[in-house]
């Protein structure tokens, strides 16, 4: 079995409803170990207009690195994602975070993910979950990295009513 780190988000359509739809989606070829609460999140990058929904969820897959990248972008586009614009509005973004403790560099994936060190909607649902883990690149513990990052985006737990 093989643990993986995903990140999930959404700012278009029903968020709440999409992240749970994710999970159902996610739950027949992974087991959840640990989820995150859920943050509403303000727009990163600077091409998305509406604040995002975004979880992080530890689980277990007997599927290797690149067929999970497969599978969740197959997830993806089930729940209406369009790549039309990089770091656009979307319905689902399902990202690897870390799978295992493997380093992965390749055309279609990078593990660990290259931007979550400067993502403060990663790095606090992250560190909910897996808080005194260390990178296995940075000999930094989730903690450490939030504390050092300069994202101030507004990150908040989500309350929906």
């Amino acid at each position: 079995m093989h643990r993986v780190v995903l990140s999930l988000g959404g700012n278009v359509g029903d968020r709440l409803a999409l992240l749970k739809q994710a999970l159902n989606l996610l739950v027949p070829q992974m087991q959840l170990i640990h989820a995150s609460g859920i943050y509403e999140t303000a727009a990163w990058g600077g091409n998305s207009q509406a604040p995002f929904l975004n979880q992080v969820l530890v689980m277990q897959t007997t599927m290797e690195a690149e067929q999970t990248l497969d599978f969740i972008q197959n997830i993806e586009d089930v729940l209406g994602r369009k790549r039309v614009l990089k770091w656009g509005d979307r319905t689902m973004d399902i990202d690897i975070l870390y799978f295992d403790r493997s380093i992965i560099h390749t055309d279609r994936l990078q593990v660990p993910h290259g931007q979550m060190l400067s993502r403060n909607f990663i790095l606090i649902p992250l560190t909910e979950v897996l808080p005194e883990e260390k990178h296995p690149q940075i000999p930094l513990t989730h903690r450490e990295l939030l504390k050092r990052c300069e994202d101030r985006l507004s990150v908040r737990p989500w309350s929906d009513g």
